[in-house]
């Protein structure tokens, strides 16, 4: 069995991003997104993505529209949808979320967005494929 207490494991983790656990169908992710960072604008084609927001203050931008996000906000990012989230406050923007199927390589650690986006660039942020 895997248990977390997600809230208090992601508000621990000073990591960009960080794979908590891959399963055959979906990923638990937990993010940081530290003050005037983003994810950075995305479309993840064949995968639905659900944000659970535990700290911080941030905009969604999902699909064109949007919308400020605080602790204990959800956003659901259909497959297929231009999305973002921004950090619009002074202090990191704290989340956990659920990838299906997975999008990251399992365990993979990435302490800051442009380590994510070289692993990725580079082709070493791919999910398992069995």
């Amino acid at each position: 069995m895997e248990h977390f207490t997600i809230a208090t494991v992601a508000e621990k983790s000073p990591d960009f991003r960080r794979v908590l656990w891959t399963g055959e169908h979906t990923q638990l992710v937990i993010m940081t997104i530290p003050a005037d960072g983003e994810i950075g604008e995305e479309v993840h084609e064949d995968i639905d993505q659900i944000l659970t927001f535990v700290s911080g203050v941030g905009e969604a931008r999902v699909a064109g529209a949007k919308r400020k996000v605080v602790a204990g906000d959800l956003v659901v990012v259909p497959a297929g949808t231009k999305h973002n989230f921004v950090n619009t406050g002074p202090n990191p923007l704290v989340l956990y979320t659920v990838y299906g199927p997975p999008e990251h390589a399992d365990k993979a650690v990435h302490k800051t967005k442009e380590e994510a986006d070289a692993a990725e660039a580079a082709g070493e942020d791919e999910p398992p494929t069995e």
